[in-house]
């Protein structure tokens, strides 16, 4: 479900917090060393997510967020902001020239370039959420 969080709103709030859990307290996240990746661009995305990268020429960036069930993609188009969530049951990563994030049938492709690099304890981290979180609720795909 993908978001628009330009302005802030109690009920966006409400959905998001529902869907993947209230945000990690500050002594949680002191403690993970950081629940966000550093800004990355976004290489390639698929055709019911392209609405939200910009139509000009411009690079567009993004970044996640981690949640206790789930993760926030965050996308910029210019002045708008909008949020892509995706808990844990539906989230798959893959690590294709970059990184790809495939969920609900939409996935965003970030570049390999420096900042891909400097995020890789972020995705070691999101791996490990993602795979206690597998373990603590088995599914189909996981067995």
């Amino acid at each position: 479900m993908v978001l628009e969080t330009t302005y802030n709103s109690k009920e966006i709030k409400k959905i998001i917090n529902d869907l993947v859990g209230k945000p990690f307290s500050l002594y949680q996240a002191f403690k993970m060393k950081g629940i966000g990746s550093k800004r990355m661009i976004i290489d390639e995305v698929s055709p019911n997510l392209s609405k939200y990268l910009n139509t000009v020429s411009d690079l567009s960036y993004g970044s996640i967020e981690l949640r206790p069930n789930g993760i926030l993609v965050a996308i910029n188009k210019g002045l708008r902001n909008f949020v892509w969530v995706i808990p844990y049951y539906q989230f798959y990563m893959y690590k294709t020239n970059g990184m790809s994030i495939h969920a609900q049938g939409k996935f965003v492709h970030f570049k390999n370039n420096r900042t891909h690099k400097e995020n890789q304890s972020f995705f070691q981290k999101l791996t490990r959420l993602k795979t206690e979180y597998d373990y603590r609720f088995p599914h189909v795909d996981t067995i």
